[in-house]
């Protein structure tokens, strides 16, 4: 009896053991839910015309803080509110679902086109079945390799109000390397009601005949003018310009663009003169010779000279490398007057003031 009752106690260390072993490093059990991902995190929206476009951050981690590796799909939900006032509907997990909510798009993070992933950073544009005046509610939800779902976001309500039409009668004026363009406000919204709230405009430029236009003014403007600067001389460029409504505590909301324009600035900035000319005559000729301008942008030199107390006419160009110029067109006896000027590398040559002027008599 007692052999039966040893052998009994001995089998059940060794299955004590075998599950220990089985187990590997005894710690703490983790709860399920602590494995769920993170919710996402940073929603925001913009109206953009007829659309919301919303975006938001994908979670890292896990609810338990460690590291989320497999992260597979992210479901962006949406609820319509016909009442724009009062607290949103909540937003709870529910076999896969949210309560209440319609899955408004699936985004496979493999392939999330027409979602715009960018790292983290998830940009998705809802055109579907808005309507002006309703509020509407967003939440998403991450779900990671094992099918593993992490609770709803915090609600994102935006509630979607007409954006303006676009500006009207843009004008563009080219400058030295820059370009001035002005325009008028929108008459009216997009749904055709009056506008009521404060405007302010985005400025779009692109480069070239064609090609794609990016905003170039890092705030929205209040003016209805914007000089822009620092550009290429010869170049055309391209604007067009968007009105954004600010709506107070809500989302603002941007129109279409403007009719485009186009300007191609130029140089219109002569150089500095050449300076200290001298003049050496012999039988012969005269030999000129000064010091450059000090410019970057100078092409070539023009010489000029009178006879005696007359006009001056140019008689000849030197290129900028030199700053020398031998005149063999003279009479013994006579005498004259020289200067100089610069011409720089525009289209349009641009010349600077004449230099400083010396007379001569030819022995």
């Amino acid at each position: 009896m007692a052999a039966r009752a040893s052998r009994a106690v001995a089998a059940l260390s060794l299955l004590t053991a075998a599950t220990l072993l089985s187990c590997g490093k005894m710690g703490p059990p983790v709860a399920p839910e602590r494995r769920l991902p993170a919710a996402a995190s940073g929603l925001s929206a913009s109206i953009d015309g007829q659309a919301i476009v919303v975006r938001w951050t994908n979670p890292r981690q896990r609810v338990d803080n460690t590291p989320l590796k497999d992260l597979s799909v992210v479901k962006l939900h949406r609820r319509q509110e016909a009442d724009a006032a009062g607290e949103p509907k909540p937003a709870m997990l529910s076999w896969g679902r949210v309560v209440g909510y319609d899955e408004l798009a699936s985004i496979p993070l493999a392939t999330p086109a027409p979602a715009v992933v960018q790292g983290g950073a998830v940009t998705w544009i809802d055109r579907a079945g808005l309507a002006f005046g309703r509020r509407y509610v967003y939440v998403v939800t991450a779900i990671d390799a094992t099918g593993r779902s992490s609770p709803p976001s915090e609600r994102l309500v935006v509630s979607f109000v007409a954006a303006p039409g676009p500006p009207e009668e843009l004008r563009a004026t080219a400058g030295d390397s820059r370009v001035a363009i002005s325009w008028n406000p929108p008459t009216s919204l997009i749904d055709g009601s009056p506008v009521s709230d404060e405007l302010r405009y985005v400025v779009l430029r692109g480069a070239g005949a064609e090609g794609p236009m990016a905003s170039i003014t890092p705030e929205p403007l209040s003016a209805l003018s914007f000089s822009d600067s620092g550009l290429d001389n010869d170049t055309t460029y391209r604007y067009a310009v968007r009105a954004m409504r600010i709506v107070s505590g809500g989302t603002n909301a941007l129109g279409a663009p403007s009719a485009t324009v186009s300007a191609t600035p130029v140089d219109t900035t002569p150089p500095s003169p050449p300076r200290e000319l001298v003049a050496v005559p012999s039988a012969s000729a005269v030999r000129l010779a000064w010091n450059p301008s000090p410019d970057t942008d100078v092409a070539l030199y023009a010489v000029y000279r009178a006879r005696g107390s007359g006009e001056f006419v140019r008689i000849g160009t030197t290129a900028a490398v030199t700053n020398v110029f031998l005149d063999r067109d003279v009479a013994a006896g006579e005498t004259y007057r020289y200067a100089v000027t610069a011409l720089d590398r525009a289209r349009t040559p641009n010349e600077s003031a004449r230099s400083n002027e010396v007379t001569v008599s030819v022995p």
